[in-house]
């Protein structure tokens, strides 16, 4: 969260997890495929829960799995669905204890390419 804490708050910022497939591999050996998986996720909830105490309010969340972590580690139990940004992969609103907060989950084969990109520019209010 420092590296966070030290960025741009007028400007956008990516958090992903990413390693070398032998990396990975050498990881899976360790602590086995689903629970590698798990810790990742949980990490990325963590994180996400994070960003939202310091007062961001619209997440772009890439993975099933990653979605799923993410918003229980936000304490979501209920969205409000909103437009479409692609077919199949609507931003949808949860309400906080502080806030309003916009979501948008992305499971692996829903979205062009581009997706985040333009949802960066793209106001999530105004695709409400």
């Amino acid at each position: 969260m420092a590296w966070y804490d030290a960025q741009d708050p007028d400007q956008p910022v990516l958090v992903y997890a990413s390693a070398s497939p032998e990396e990975l591999a050498a990881v899976q050996a360790q602590l086995g495929v689903t629970e590698a998986a798990a810790k990742v996720e949980e990490l990325l909830g963590t994180i996400a829960s994070h960003l939202v105490e310091r007062g961001v309010r619209r997440l772009l969340v890439a993975g099933g799995e990653t979605s799923g972590a993410v918003t229980t580690a936000l304490g979501v139990r209920a969205v409000v669905v909103g437009a479409e940004a692609d077919p199949g992969v609507p931003w949808t609103y949860a309400s906080t204890k502080d806030d309003g907060l916009a979501l948008m989950l992305k499971s692996g084969n829903f979205g062009a390419p581009d997706l985040f990109t333009r949802a960066l520019h793209t106001d999530a209010e105004e695709a409400k």
